[in-house]
């Protein structure tokens, strides 16, 4: 193998270019490399068996990552599709692998003596993969279970498509936006008819509901948002959760939740709900109080207000802050200036992990908004990120961090993309914290594309652990020393101090109710699929009365556009999961100094760079010196840490 210093970046088209034969050249020439390699596979020796499944992996790997982007970034809707048919190609070419019992036979026919740790784990894994896919089945099931494969494939892509594509807008008089900021109110001009615009995208509504001291026109754009994606995704949905159930019960599981959960830190599915209930009674008690806080400041201007809903309680839980915590979001936001921002996130993270980042203004992407960077560490190139941040037609409109090449030791470098949709000029301080939590995603792909296996590379722990490392990096967006090195405001003076630190209290302010909140969310995810109901929306009514302190608006459709049922399915709790370890990791670090080198770098080397190389309880256990528990969180949230 050659060494990584010799390894080269994966050359894209410029933006300009035709990009479709590059597409079917990279993608669908790895699915045929792959193909190739599967008849290798059930003619190998097995003291071979095991490289050639891993060349397999890092082909298919290759196709499912650019597929995956491009469906979800690329400006023309032609080529979104073609990515979009590759992706199903890719998932139909696995799920024919995994039900292919002469591949099958040849992995479980190699020996496990003599072989390493990181190779009997692999074999482990991929023989417990071969399994949960049905490979010994009857004939008759397996064709089902790829029928059915194929379909959830092509129904979670419908899912995806109708929030990305479906972006909708309110029209509102010109006095609705009174309170907004004044950047804000430049960027969207009343027209002739005296309106204005207000969008489903995150940069316009967040302000909005915010600022906008309208009540009426908070109702009308919020219940915009959520009619996204109604009423087409309520169908794709149904049958979405219809295809798994019968995908898990094929398989021998009672339902959904059951087969998801078995190769997750939680373990089982009946597990989740108990895991809900308990975060829902740890935050009860201080989600009401708050809850009536913002009832009490609500009613002061409108004493007919019945209730805090979905449409006042970001500009109530604003208002409180500001007038309780002297916090205001507005001269915030002068501190945090986009581009100062991108570049203060990696100056930090290039201190905290002994990072080095070199722009490459010549890299050639998919849109010019893109800005791409080479990392290295102590002198040797580690990967290319790439960065995507501001929002545009047919492009995800959420946030997350994307693969474009997973990393393989003397293989090919790590290169990941972090996809958001931010403002080009002021951003609320929450955008920051969102930021940095989705750039440690991108840190953690990075890091960990130095293994063997591809299958350990990038963020591939268990998926109730991927929000940890991010949920934890949030903390160096609250602390006043890290901050005062990138916010600046006009004249170039550093936030102050004693503004963080009130921004830290206005900010503790709501942890209950939005903890919650959060509950719901994951009380959606599990029991949608736990149940499968026939009226959803009626469904998701009475889980909101049930877990959220917040109301919701009559008639409004969450969960057609809640993108997490795609990708995460029932297992949303997994955001409070990780959170719950976050603040375990977290309490390693020295609050006083939170670059101290000590802490960062056995931070970075056990849990970062280790990939899926072990199980997440061992990694974590490995860097806090013990099994990781829940008392962190709990100070946390019950007020007797600022943690």
């Amino acid at each position: 193998m050659t060494g990584s210093a010799q390894l080269q970046p994966l050359s894209l088209p410029a933006a300009d270019a035709d990009w479709a034969p590059w597409l079917d050249d990279h993608c669908r020439g790895a699915l045929a490399r792959a193909e190739e390699l599967r008849g290798i596979l059930a003619a190998s020796d097995p003291g071979s068996v095991a490289e050639v499944w891993n060349r397999l992996h890092i082909e298919l790997g290759n196709a499912f990552a650019v597929a995956g982007l491009i469906s979800q970034v690329h400006p023309d809707k032609a080529i979104r599709e073609q990515a979009e048919e590759i992706e199903v190609e890719a998932n139909r070419f696995h799920t024919t692998l995994m039900l292919d019992v002469a591949a099958f036979t040849a992995l479980a026919s190699v020996e496990t003596d003599g072989l390493d740790a990181a190779a009997t784990r692999m074999l482990e894994h991929s023989l417990r993969d071969f399994r949960r896919a049905g490979v010994d089945r009857d004939e008759a099931t397996r064709e089902r279970l790829r029928e059915i494969s194929e379909r959830e494939v092509e129904l979670g892509q419908a899912f995806s498509r109708g929030i990305r594509d479906g972006r909708r807008t309110t029209t509102l008089p010109a006095e609705a936006a009174a309170g907004l900021p004044q950047d804000w109110v430049e960027a969207h001009p009343v027209g002739d008819d005296g309106t204005f615009e207000v969008t489903t995208e995150y940069p316009d509504t967040v302000p909005f509901m915010t600022f906008s001291t309208d009540a009426d026109a908070r109702r009308r754009v919020v219940t915009t948002q959520y009619h996204l994606a109604w009423p087409g995704n309520d169908q794709v949905l149904s049958d979405l959760l219809a295809v798994r159930h019968e995908h898990a019960t094929l398989l021998g599981y009672a339902d959904w939740p059951s087969y998801d959960a078995e190769v997750k830190m939680i373990g089982t599915g009946p597990a989740i709900p108990a895991f809900i209930s308990e975060i829902s009674r740890d935050a009860d008690a201080a989600g009401r109080a708050e809850i009536e806080i913002l009832l009490e400041r609500a009613r002061r201007d409108d004493p007919a207000i019945e209730a805090i809903d979905a449409s006042n309680w970001r500009h109530y839980a604003e208002v409180v802050r500001r007038e309780q915590y002297d916090v205001d979001a507005q001269e915030v936001r002068r501190y945090f200036d986009f581009t100062k921002v991108r570049q203060g996130l990696l100056e930090v993270t290039g201190r905290l992990f002994g990072l080095e980042y070199a722009a490459v203004p010549d890299a050639v992407s998919w849109h010019e908004d893109v800005t791409t960077y080479d990392v290295s560490l102590d002198g040797e190139p580690l990967g290319r990120i790439r960065l995507d941040l501001h929002p545009r037609d047919g492009k995800f409109n959420h946030a997350a961090q994307f693969d474009l090449t997973p990393g393989v030791r003397g293989v090919q470098l790590p290169e990941g993309v972090l996809v958001c949709n931010f403002p080009r000029g002021l951003m609320e301080h929450g955008e920051v914290v969102t930021l940095f939590h989705e750039f440690g995603h991108l840190v953690h792909h990075v890091l960990a594309g130095r293994h063997d296996w591809v299958r350990f590379s990038g963020v591939a722990t268990e998926w109730d652990f991927v929000e940890a490392p991010s949920q934890m990096l949030e903390e160096w967006a609250w602390d006043a020393d890290v901050l005062a090195g990138f916010a600046t405001d006009e004249s170039g003076t550093p936030i102050p101090a004693d503004l963080v630190a009130r921004m830290r209290a206005g900010e503790e302010f709501g942890k209950g109710f939005m903890a919650r909140t959060q509950m719901f969310y994951a009380a959606v995810s599990y029991h949608l699929h736990l149940e499968r109901p026939d009226d959803l929306t009626a469904r998701v009514a009475q889980l909101a009365r049930e877990y959220t302190l917040v109301s919701q608006l009559p008639g409004t459709h969450f969960h057609t556009g809640f993108g997490h049922l795609g990708g995460y399915g029932s297992a949303y709790y997994t955001y409070m999961w990780s959170q719950v370890i976050a603040k375990d990791l977290f309490s390693a670090f020295d609050r006083d100094d939170l670059f101290a080198p000590g802490p960062a770098r056995a931070y970075r080397d056990k849990v970062l760079a280790a990939g899926g190389s072990g199980d997440a309880a061992d990694l974590v256990a490995d860097f806090l010196g013990r099994p990781y528990d829940a008392e962190a969180f709990r100070a946390w949230m019950n007020g007797t840490t600022t943690a």
